[in-house]
């Protein structure tokens, strides 16, 4: 396994590194792409594939009165994003726990937002987990996916042939399978070569 397959599912020291790298390494994209999300300062947040949990850190400062549920299917990622967050995790706003997208383990109309930061490129099946964001959504909801990557240079395809079972998505794609999912109001923003999705419920 090439150390760059840890982008995809983090496991052992390379994965620990991997995930120290991208709280890093995502978190200008990040930043930038919060600024399309204006979530209510006591919104039930899910981030799924939450990776080393410095986006959950953000999200728990975005709400502050709110609560972050974070799922990630490695466990070396569900360490280390519970090792940043242990304080809202002791204070009970935060919880993090290895799961799938997939089954996500929660009942219907949970969260007022879900966000997808660099993960849907290694979802499954992208029209079914979109229907499982849909379900756990509350009406009027807002799912929002943030990618540094747009599947529109030739870059992109260096990733996908490196790493096994990723996909580098257009808007066009991603759009479309949010609206076979039930999505609308779907709004598209691009800045260089990142790109970031809203939709709502």
């Amino acid at each position: 396994m090439s150390f760059f397959e840890n982008t995809r599912k983090p496991v052992g020291l390379g994965g620990k590194i991997m995930v120290a790298m991208m709280n890093f390494g995502h978190s200008a994209m990040a930043e930038w792409g919060l600024r399309f999300l204006q979530p209510a300062q006591d919104a039930m947040v899910l981030d799924c594939g939450c990776g080393g949990g410095a986006n959950i850190k953000t999200l728990l400062k975005l709400c502050p009165k709110g609560r972050v549920q974070g799922i990630d299917y490695s466990a070396v990622s569900v360490e280390k994003a519970r090792k940043v967050n242990a304080r809202a995790i002791a204070a009970g706003r935060c919880n993090v726990q290895q799961a799938s997208v997939t089954e996500l383990p929660f009942e219907a109309e949970q969260f007022e937002v879900v966000t997808a930061f660099e993960t849907v490129y290694f979802w499954p099946e992208l029209a079914q987990n979109f229907r499982e964001v849909y379900r756990v959504l509350k009406p009027g909801g807002a799912f929002f996916i943030c990618n540094e990557a747009n599947g529109e240079t030739t870059k992109d395809d260096k990733w996908t042939q490196i790493i096994d079972g990723m996909t580098i998505y257009k808007d066009s794609q991603l759009k479309a399978f949010l609206e076979q999912a039930g999505f609308q109001n779907i709004q598209i923003h691009k800045r260089k070569n990142w790109l970031c999705v809203t939709a709502q419920k």
